[in-house]
C-alpha cells in the first residue's frame, strides 16, 4: 500500500509538514507497514519555502531587509543548491503579517524589501528565481522592488520619487541605466493563484487595496497611479503588460516581475509540485490525501487540493480531502479529481479549539479514512 500525504498548511495551526505528519501517523495506526510518502505542498502563499526545503533538503537563508512601512524585518528565503535556485516569498519582506490593522497603509508600502532578497539571490548566483507573491502588503506596482535592483524613478524636477505607490502619480521619468545587469541572465517564475490585471475594477488597487488599509478614494487614486507608471514603464520596455492575468497579484508586483524581469506566470500550486517531485511519487500510489484549512469552491482557483487531485486524476490514483472546514461549494472538486472530502471536527467546537486539537484531529480523521478503506479492500 503506497500513500502519497500532499497537504497545505492549516492557517494559524499546522505548516504543512505538520499537517502530513500528523495524518501519517494517523494512518500507521491502521496501516503499520503502508508505505506512507509526505510530500508537503503550498500554492505560492504562505509556507512555500518550508515545504519546498521540507521535501528537497535545501538551506533556509535569512536577510535583513526593509519591511512594507520601513522597518527592518528579516526575511527567510529558500536556496536549491544543487540547481542554483532562490524561492522568495515576498510576504517575508513586504507581506500583510509584518504590519498591525491599524497601521495598514496601501499608500505607502513597498516591495523595496523584496528587491533587495532577489538582490540577495544574485548574490548567491541564482539561475533561477521563484517568486511566490501571496499575501502582500503592497500596493505599489513593484516599484519598490525594482528601485531596489536599480530602477531609477524621477519626478517633473527630476528628483528620487519617495516609495509607495500614491508616488507614483509624479512619476515623470524612468531610467534603466543603474539595473542590475545580473538579471538578465536569470530565469525568473512567479507563482501565485491570482490573475487580476493590474487597473481597472478588477486591479490590484480596486480588489486588494482595501484589505490592506486603503479607503474609496484611495483606492481610486492608486489605481490612476498605478496606470500612470505603467504608461511610463511602456515607453522604456519592450511590451505593455498590464492587462495581463496576473499583473495585478501583489499590489502590482506581478506587473513589474514580468515588466522589468521577463517573469513567467505559473499556477503556485504546479511550481511547487514540480520542485517536490509530486508527479513522480503519485506514479504507482494506491492513494493521495491532501488537505487544506477551509475547503471550498474557492479551491477550484488553483489551491493546492486543486492541483494536487489534477495530478492524482492524470494517473487514476484516488483522492481524499480532510480540511479544517468544509466550505460552500466544496461538493464541485468532485468533478475534478477529488472522491471525498472530510472536516476535522466531529461535533461543534469554535476555531480556537480546532487550530489548537488539529493534530489530535488530524491524526483521528486519518484513522478513520483508513478504517473505512480498509473496509472496501480487505486484503490490503
Amino acid at each position: 500500500m503506497k500513500i502519497i500525504i500532499a497537504p497545505d498548511s492549516f492557517k494559524d495551526s499546522l505548516s504543512a509538514e505538520g499537517v502530513a505528519t500528523a495524518i501519517a501517523e494517523g494512518l500507521a495506526t491502521v496501516w503499520p507497514d503502508a508505505e506512507l510518502i509526505r510530500c508537503p505542498m503550498a500554492d505560492g502563499g504562505e509556507g512555500t519555502v518550508e515545504s519546498v526545503l521540507a521535501a528537497c533538503q535545501g538551506e533556509l537563508r535569512t536577510t535583513r531587509v526593509q519591511g512594507p512601512l520601513g522597518a527592518s524585518v528579516d526575511a527567510h528565503w529558500g536556496w536549491l543548491a544543487e540547481s542554483h535556485t532562490a524561492i522568495i516569498e515576498m510576504a517575508e519582506a513586504s507581506g500583510l503579517q509584518l504590519v498591525p490593522p491599524g497601521k495598514r497603509d496601501a499608500c505607502s508600502s513597498s516591495t523595496f524589501g523584496t528587491g533587495e532578497l532577489i538582490r540577495a539571490a544574485l548574490d548567491a548566483g541564482a539561475q533561477r528565481v521563484i517568486l511566490a507573491i501571496g499575501g502582500s502588503a503592497t500596493n505599489d506596482g513593484g516599484a519598490g522592488a525594482m528601485l531596489a535592483l536599480g530602477v531609477q524613478l524621477f519626478d517633473a524636477e527630476g528628483a528620487a520619487l519617495p516609495l509607495g505607490g500614491l508616488a507614483l502619480a509624479q512619476l515623470s521619468r524612468i531610467s534603466l541605466e543603474q539595473l542590475d545587469p545580473r538579471l538578465a541572465q536569470v530565469r525568473f517564475e512567479i507563482a501565485a493563484d491570482v490573475n487580476n490585471p493590474l487597473c481597472g475594477p478588477h486591479g490590484a488597487s480596486a480588489i486588494f487595496g482595501p484589505q490592506k488599509g486603503a479607503n474609496p478614494q484611495q483606492v481610486e487614486q492608486l489605481d490612476a497611479a498605478l496606470g500612470h507608471f505603467a504608461d511610463h514603464c511602456a515607453k522604456v520596455l519592450p511590451k505593455d503588460v498590464r492587462d495581463e492575468p496576473g499583473s495585478g497579484a501583489a499590489g502590482g508586483l506581478g506587473f513589474a516581475a514580468k515588466a522589468f524581469l521577463g517573469a513567467q506566470f505559473c499556477a503556485g500550486v504546479e511550481v511547487v509540485a514540480e520542485l517536490v517531485g509530486l508527479e513522480n511519487a503519485v506514479r504507482g500510489a494506491d492513494l493521495v490525501i491532501t488537505g487544506e484549512g477551509r475547503f471550498d469552491a474557492q479551491t477550484l482557483r488553483g489551491k493546492t487540493p486543486f492541483g494536487v487531485a489534477r495530478i492524482a486524476k492524470q494517473h487514476n490514483v484516488p483522492v481524499i480531502v480532510i480540511a479544517g472546514t468544509l466550505g460552500e461549494g466544496y461538493e464541485q472538486m468532485y468533478a475534478h479529481g477529488v472522491d471525498a472530502a472530510f472536516a476535522l471536527p466531529s461535533g461543534p467546537t469554535t476555531l480556537e479549539q480546532a487550530c489548537s486539537e488539529a493534530p489530535r484531529l488530524l491524526r483521528e480523521r486519518a484513522s478513520d479514512i483508513a478504517r473505512v478503506w480498509r473496509l472496501a479492500a480487505p486484503a490490503v
